[in-house]
Parts: structure tokens; C-alpha cells; sequence
């Protein structure tokens, strides 16, 4: 059973790999020169490579889906900004915070906070989220 308080957090770190890159780009069909060619990305505002921002959102996914709430829960909405890039190598660490809870709805509001390993944000922004209601104490 899911206790859900507000101010109840959850966060959860990766590095990210060449490897992360090329299977997310196999399943999407994202093959964007960002994340794949270096004498491309030299000429951009860059400087090297990036990871796709779906990388650093599934992290955001990983936490809400397996800890906070958990399991049973489903994405309804998503506000995201992305304040820097994420650079093949990065560790970036996800913070999720439950900041609302609507009881009569079954939903939750979370803040959701990326940082890289220098304390750089990479991503900030909220969710919505719908409740698995045999699973949930609100």
C-alpha cells in the first residue's frame, strides 16, 4: 500500500553512456547529429555531444513508476524546461517531490528536479499523475 504525503520525496541517479544513446535512438528513430556526430556538434552551441532529452525524462519515469507513487501509476500531464544540456558521460540525478494531492480525483501533483554531477539543473518541471487506487493511501 502507497502512503502518499505531500513533501514526500523520492530520487534516483544514472550515468549516461554512448550505448544509453545508441539503443534509445534504435527504438525512436531519433538519429539527430547531436547525439551522434562530433564534427557536427563542434559547430553548435554545444560543443559535443548530447544525450536526447527522453533519456533524462525516463529517469523522471523510472521514479514514478517504480517508487514514488509506484507501481500502478500513469503519467496524465507534463510540464518540463530543459535549463542545460546532458553530455555523454553525465551522471544525472532525478528528484521527485509530491507537492499536491487530490484524493477525490485519485491524482498527484510532483515536482520533478534533474541536476548533472556538478549541481548543474539539466531538467525542472511537474506531473501530473493518476493513482492506482488499490494500491494508495492518501
Amino acid at each position: 500500500m502507497i502512503q502518499l504525503t505531500i513533501g514526500q520525496t523520492a530520487t534516483r541517479a544514472t550515468k549516461i553512456t554512448d550505448d544509453m544513446v545508441r539503443r534509445y535512438a534504435d527504438l525512436t528513430g531519433d538519429v539527430n547529429p547531436l547525439h551522434f556526430d562530433d564534427e557536427f556538434v563542434r559547430r553548435t552551441r554545444f560543443g559535443e555531444r548530447i544525450t536526447h532529452g527522453g533519456l533524462t525524462i525516463g529517469l523522471i519515469s523510472a521514479i514514478v513508476g517504480t517508487e514514488l507513487p509506484g507501481p500502478g501509476t500513469a503519467f496524465v500531464s507534463q510540464n518540463f524546461r530543459f535549463a542545460n544540456p546532458v553530455y555523454i558521460g553525465d551522471t544525472i540525478t532525478a528528484k521527485v517531490e509530491v507537492i499536491a494531492v487530490k484524493p477525490d480525483r485519485l491524482m498527484a501533483q510532483l515536482s520533478v528536479n534533474v541536476t548533472r554531477q556538478d549541481g548543474a539543473p539539466v531538467l525542472q518541471g511537474e506531473v501530473w499523475v493518476y493513482l492506482t487506487p488499490q494500491e494508495t493511501t492518501l
